[in-house]
């Protein structure tokens, strides 16, 4: 019977000894899993404060001509984002010619009613390279003037990244070639994007400077 207490009592000690201990071990553990944390929170921490990339994001407009385009206002980036692109045009002054031939072949509701389509839009510098004469002709000519402009629209949002090499269908049902990197393109090696990859709400537009004729 003694010796049942005394190993009972031993037993008891025992565990009254080693229970802070353990309790120790695990606060310690946690206070290391703590600390092995900390950094990687700094690190992060430090991440989300590092300065953006230069690079250029999807959707951000470029090219020289952007340069004119009004910083605020329907005929801004912001503005144009909001409306479909035959009226987002018509908020453009640089596009003030090409906005008159859609009405003259009555193209404003095919175009603002289409969905994710691309148009290359020609400048008024682009239609002033057409011979006064030869243009009058075209505006006369309603028939022949819808296969130039349809031939300016591609059925399909085409990104900066698809006009590296590309030929593309356009509503007119004829192709347009596309090349080029970064942020200088061609379409059928005649016309340079001036100002690409601009966003209305129903399409994307690439600016460019000579007017595109259907073969």
């Amino acid at each position: 019977m003694i010796r049942m207490r005394a190993a009972r009592t031993a037993t008891a000690v025992a565990a009254a000894v080693l229970l802070p201990l353990v309790l120790a071990g695990c606060s310690d553990s946690g206070s290391d899993t703590k600390a092995a944390s900390t950094p990687a929170s700094e690190e992060a921490a430090e991440a989300d404060k590092a300065p953006a990339s230069d690079a250029m994001t999807p959707g951000q407009p470029f090219g020289p001509a952007c340069a004119g385009v009004p910083k605020e206002g329907a005929g801004s980036f912001d503005g144009m984002a909001k409306d479909p692109v035959a009226t987002a045009a018509s908020n453009n002054p640089a596009l003030s010619t090409l906005v008159a031939a859609v009405k003259q072949a009555g193209l404003v509701d095919t175009l603002n009613n289409a969905r994710g389509i691309t148009v290359f839009a020609p400048t008024n510098d682009a239609f002033a390279k057409i011979p006064k004469a030869d243009l009058d002709k075209v505006l006369a000519d309603k028939k022949l003037l819808t296969d130039i402009l349809t031939y300016h629209v591609v059925g399909r949002n085409l990104t900066p990244e698809q006009l590296a090499n590309g030929s593309f269908e356009t509503l007119q049902k004829g192709a347009v070639t596309t090349s080029g990197s970064g942020e200088s393109y061609r379409v059928n090696d005649s016309a340079s994007v001036v100002c690409g990859n601009v966003g209305t709400s129903n399409a994307t537009v690439y600016i460019v400077d000579t007017v595109l004729m259907p073969q």
